[in-house]
């Protein structure tokens, strides 16, 4: 793919995990997990993003095996069945990223940003076909949303693509691999995510070059604070139409990676913009 900083990717998620926040549980079965990416397809969706350990806001690490036994042999199936999807990898783990590229995944999405795991630029450049995503995150999963404070929640993020960018520079890797994601919901307020959305074309531009962004907001817990209150935030069976009308705001903003368990509604607001743009 090297339209990137063009087009719009729906990318569609597959949380192989027992305790994700939206569908824990329901994909931690192979055959479950392929039905799923089968139909995940059918929707429209251009990357399968799998992910074997919940990063929700006070979850608890796993061991890399087990993150492992939950990823590989599904990535295995989903390349013999579907060779022609591509494939991301959620993951911080060295272990666990170097053995879904080396079964075929095109995309590292590392909610670290190799801060975890700085090896893992190592296997980027063992794989130059490869693409990293670099997720800002304050704090970790277990902390992350216990009071996040920030002075200027633009800038300090901007200040971390930029240290992050030029760490990967430095290491031989292209820069036209490289997709920034601010990390809505990771470490930020209700008001810091709406900051960052409000704002989400300043993040565009890094160290004077554009990059491509990914922004994820699916059903997450600042729509159900919006819908409801900070206290008595709707249910996220409930967060459906509040995630439809961020995703249509992402797409007129032209995001070029939008990640999301929802691929259907997401493809129609695509063909519905593209003819109302052209």
């Amino acid at each position: 793919m090297n339209d990137e900083k063009t087009k719009t990717y729906i990318i569609g998620i597959l949380n192989v995990t027992p305790d994700s926040f939206f569908d824990g549980g329901k994909y931690n079965r192979v055959d479950l997990a392929i039905k799923h990416v089968e139909q995940l397809i059918s929707n429209g969706a251009d990357i399968i993003d799998i992910g074997g350990e919940s990063s929700r806001p006070g979850s608890v690490p796993i061991d890399v095996s087990t993150e492992i036994l939950r990823t590989i042999p599904v990535i295995k199936e989903i390349k013999k069945k579907f060779p022609k999807i591509s494939l991301s990898i959620d993951s911080y783990k060295y272990e666990v990223v170097q053995q879904a590229l080396d079964n075929g995944v095109e995309y590292v999405n590392d909610i670290y940003s190799l801060r975890y795991s700085p090896n893992i630029i190592n296997l980027l450049q063992k794989y130059p076909a490869s693409k990293i995503i670099l997720m800002h995150m304050q704090g970790k999963p277990t902390n992350m949303q216990d009071n996040p404070v920030y002075k200027d929640v633009i800038k300090e993020i901007k200040n971390f693509f930029s240290e992050r960018v030029s760490l990967l520079k430095n290491n031989n890797i292209d820069e036209k691999r490289i997709i920034l994601d601010p990390g809505i919901g990771f470490g930020k307020t209700t008001q810091h995510n709406l900051t960052i959305l409000k704002n989400i074309e300043l993040f565009k531009e890094i160290n004077q070059k554009t990059f491509p962004l990914m922004i994820g907001i699916s059903r997450k817990s600042f729509i159900g604070k919006i819908l409801g209150s900070e206290k008595n935030p709707v249910d996220v069976a409930d967060r459906h139409e509040g995630t439809i009308i961020l995703h249509t705001y992402l797409l007129l903003k032209k995001i070029n990676f939008v990640r999301s368990h929802d691929v259907k509604h997401l493809v129609q607001i695509l063909k519905i913009l593209r003819w109302l743009t052209n």
